[in-house]
């Protein structure tokens, strides 16, 4: 199970990384922020995962769902029509869109709820309930 919350945060930390330096788009504030949150998860979970630690769920499932708090808000300022934040307005425009639904900050969002859901299911079992 960890392995699978390391990889979602190794793809999602190379993607952050693909649309920045190969792309050239620039990182808004809350793009930033979810960064903060997102990159130390890849070095946390992939450890706990190599030494089976399944008690990393109370490190790593406080900025799990800090993420999705600030990716969902992020998400919210991009389908507000008229909300702008940050310097012009950066963090509501859509710089990059995939198969008409996916933003950046949605990727943000389903790889946090995605770890979360795992890291819920390892503190789960951890306490012996699943």
């Amino acid at each position: 199970m960890l392995a699978a919350a390391t990889a979602i945060a190794a793809v999602a930390t190379a993607g952050s990384l693909y649309f920045s330096e190969v792309l050239g788009l620039v990182p808004c504030e809350f793009c930033w922020y979810q960064r903060i949150l997102m990159y130390p998860l890849v070095v946390v979970l992939g450890v706990a995962a190599l030494e089976g630690r399944s008690g990393v769920w109370r490190t790593a499932l406080p900025l799990s769902t800090l993420g999705v708090g600030i990716a969902a808000y992020h998400t919210y300022l991009q389908l507000s029509p008229g909300v702008s934040c940050g310097v012009g307005g950066a963090c509501s425009a859509i710089l990059w869109e995939g198969f008409f639904v996916f933003t950046i900050p949605r990727l943000s969002l389903v790889a946090f709820l995605l770890i979360s859901a795992v890291l819920g299911a390892v503190w789960r079992r951890d306490r012996g309930e699943g």
